[in-house]
């Protein structure tokens, strides 16, 4: 399983969109691969039509979303159709058939101990450079919170260009915390509008601009 950090594995697959090569189809671009235990599962059903619901969202932020079942190619359309008719959604990125689980196995989505042939709901946000930024896991019984996902994009993407970092439950456009490395002098460079200093280590400041 990768960590935070590493270069995620390459790997070719098919896709509800046609073959991809993994790190040819991220292009650069900040990206979401999250995995289902199987098509027609109810929770997974849910989660694939408010992903598609999202979608202009990640779009907007620059974010590819791609989704995993293992399942073959071949019953993914008709699980799609039943996406589109009990959530009001269509699926409109690919979601890969990892029938080998070869996939499955490189990302470490499979837990022996919670079952040794589906995957867990797994997520992995990738950023343009191929790291992991960062990985959750979730039992099959428990659906993910796609909102989180985002507010968890917003903050790797706002933290990846300033010298910031988010603290607990932020949300978009709210202060954040000068990063520990800045020293006093550098931030005044950074922040000319000023800082509210808590304590030494804990300086709360706007949310910088770009």
């Amino acid at each position: 399983m990768p960590q935070l950090g590493d270069t995620v594995p390459d790997f070719e697959a098919q896709t509800t969109q046609g073959p991809i090569r993994f790190h040819e189809w991220l292009a650069g671009s900040w990206a979401v691969l999250f995995s289902h235990p199987k098509n027609f599962t109810p929770v997974c059903t849910t989660e694939l039509g408010d992903v598609a619901r999202l979608k202009p969202e990640f779009d907007r932020r620059g974010v590819k979303v791609i989704g995993l079942s293992v399942d073959e190619l071949a019953r993914h359309g008709a699980w799609e159709d039943d996406i589109e008719e009990t959530q009001g959604q269509r699926v409109d990125f690919p979601l890969i058939a990892d029938h080998d689980r070869h996939v499955s196995q490189l990302y470490g989505m499979i837990h022996p101990n919670a079952s040794d042939t589906l995957t867990v709901r797994s997520v992995f946000v990738i950023g343009p450079d191929r790291k992991l930024k960062l990985s959750l896991n979730y039992p099959a019984s428990t659906g993910r919170n796609f909102d989180e996902i985002l507010r968890v994009v917003d903050s790797l993407q706002l933290t990846a260009n300033h010298s910031v970092a988010t603290p607990v439950n932020w949300r978009q456009g709210e202060d954040v915390i000068i990063a520990p490395s800045v020293s006093d002098e550098a931030a005044r460079e950074k922040f000319p509008d000023g800082w509210k200093t808590l304590k030494p280590y804990l300086r709360v400041v706007a949310q910088p601009k770009g």
